[in-house]
């Protein structure tokens, strides 16, 4: 049997035609899974129409929505391949990724008009050749009406235009180190995405997922897929609002979500949310950053179960999950890797470390992509010897539990030590009057980098003597900060990783002596 993962929403419809699919908080839509597929065969039909075919690309600049879910499945179905834009991005930013992945086709909200129409008088840096508005709003007489094209196109099922390891979609990484890269997902390692989700998590057919992130991050667009595989409804927030979150959990008894640390916390910090029913909810996944201890344990007394995911763009987003077997048990470990999943922990020969010892992370599955978009070299570098290298530091215990240290690239090198900012990150949370943390390196004449804590206070600036003093018991003199910076907003990307180049950017140091 060829596996193409656009024809899931198909067989979801043929087995639950009358399911919920689809729950749209903003617009107040609701579709079955008949119409849902409906609505998506016309959408592919309409792409064809405008010769778009099997290897074509079509980027999405959508805010999550019935349009963006119906037209990955539409496009997955007649085999082009869907490019994932970041809305946050700007035009000079957007242009690269359109013009790296060799984009023809753009489907876009109408909000984003302005930043497209930038585009649009720019030919030279992009190799758009068609451009289709959704939504409301004026349309530009060079811009084709989506909703006229889906409802003058056939409903009939389209032919079926890819398969297995053709390309399903490129989806660029964030870039917190420079050019963003195209990571290109196959429908094999989508569909074993999915599989290794299904085979590992809490997932049940009928179960009422709420995705918060955007869909054009894999932590999003992954779990909806799975979603849509195991039979359950999509209950989408168009972009996330944290009081929003808790009125959803109990108005639509939503089973599960994922979030990020950040916005677990922040919803933590909404006035008097234990007014919310969240009887239904039996599980909230977070990942994208170490969750802190502190924060598990506080959802842990509000009976909130925590599973931590780690995964990457590359993997298609699995590779270790934290059960709620030993949540509270191995509280700031990742877990173990997924069903489907090989990882390692490994020193710079590529050897196994000791229970304790610091290594990168190695990952090996069906799901992990199938190579970098145009970037042979950098494919070659990364997937050496048939492992994933995902640039991440962790340590395992003797029980094969993962905790992740750090990035790599993140890592500070203090007096010949190796210091963690996310253990420090960890620390600073849990003091009185910060909501949220980044720790940075800075040369230091005597040690060659110290830490410095970027803060953001609760209700104001922070004592940065007092967050000094809170350091001082719980880290040994070389991981405690030196210095304290307040800022009203740490910057982070769609996934909620902290963008510390821009951090290191603008606080260059030197670290005081």
């Amino acid at each position: 049997m060829k596996n193409n993962v656009g024809l899931f929403l198909a067989k979801r419809a043929e087995l639950d035609p009358d399911l919920e699919a689809f729950v749209g908080l903003e617009s107040g839509q609701r579709l079955t899974y008949r119409e849902f597929n409906e609505r998506s065969c016309r959408t592919a039909n309409a792409l064809t129409g405008l010769g778009v075919g099997k290897g074509d690309r079509v980027a999405l600049l959508m805010m999550n929505g019935a349009e963006y879910i119906e037209s990955f499945f539409a496009i997955a179905r007649i085999g082009a391949i869907v490019v994932p834009l970041n809305w946050r991005l700007v035009a000079d930013e957007l242009a690269f990724i359109l013009s790296d992945s060799g984009a023809t086709v753009l489907l876009f909200d109408g909000e984003f008009a302005e930043v497209v129409a930038a585009l649009q008088g720019r030919p030279d840096a992009t190799s758009l050749k068609t451009w289709v508005q959704a939504g409301s709003g004026e349309r530009p007489d060079w811009a084709l009406s989506y909703d006229e094209l889906q409802q003058e196109a056939d409903s009939a099922a389209p032919e079926t235009g890819a398969c297995d390891d053709d390309e399903l979609y490129i989806m660029y990484t964030s870039g917190t180190t420079g050019l963003p890269k195209g990571a290109v997902h196959t429908h094999a390692s989508a569909m074993w995405g999915c599989l290794t989700i299904a085979a590992t998590a809490d997932i049940r057919y009928r179960d009422r997922y709420m995705v918060t992130l955007p869909l054009f991050h894999v932590g999003a667009l992954t779990p909806m897929t799975a979603n849509v595989y195991r039979g359950g409804t999509n209950v989408i927030m168009r972009a996330f609002d944290p009081v929003r979150a808790w009125e959803t959990i109990a108005e639509e008894k939503i089973d599960n979500l994922l979030l990020v640390p950040a916005m677990l916390n922040f919803m933590l910090q909404v006035p008097d949310f234990d007014k919310y029913d969240r009887g239904r909810l039996r599980w909230c996944m977070s990942g994208a950053a170490p969750v802190p201890v502190n924060l598990i344990e506080r959802c842990a007394e509000l009976d909130i179960e925590i599973q931590q995911v780690y995964g990457m763009t590359e993997s298609c987003g699995p590779a270790c999950l934290l059960t709620s077997a030993d949540s509270l048990r191995k509280a700031g470990s990742t877990g173990k890797a997924f069903f489907h999943t090989d990882v390692r922990v490994v020193d710079d020969k590529g050897d196994d470390v000791a229970p304790g010892e610091a290594g990168e992370v190695w990952i090996r599955g069906a799901h992990v992509m199938k190579e970098y978009w145009n970037r042979p070299e950098a494919s070659e570098e990364t997937l050496a010897g048939g492992w994933l290298h995902s640039g991440d530091i962790a340590t395992i215990d003797d029980e094969g539990f993962i905790y992740i240290q750090d990035r790599m690239k993140d890592m500070i090198i203090s007096g010949g030590e190796n210091v963690y900012p996310a253990e420090i990150e960890n620390v600073l949370l849990d003091c009185e009057g910060v909501a949220d943390a980044a720790v940075i390196g800075q040369p230091s004449e005597k040690w060659g980098e110290s830490p410095v804590a970027v803060l953001v206070g609760s209700a104001g600036p922070v004592d940065p003597a007092a967050v000094l003093e809170h350091c001082k018991t719980r880290l040994a003199a070389f991981k405690r900060p030196v210095a304290v910076e307040m800022v009203e907003e740490i910057p982070r990307n769609p996934s909620g990783k902290i963008l510390k180049r821009l951090l290191r950017e603008r606080y260059p140091g030197p670290a005081p002596a």
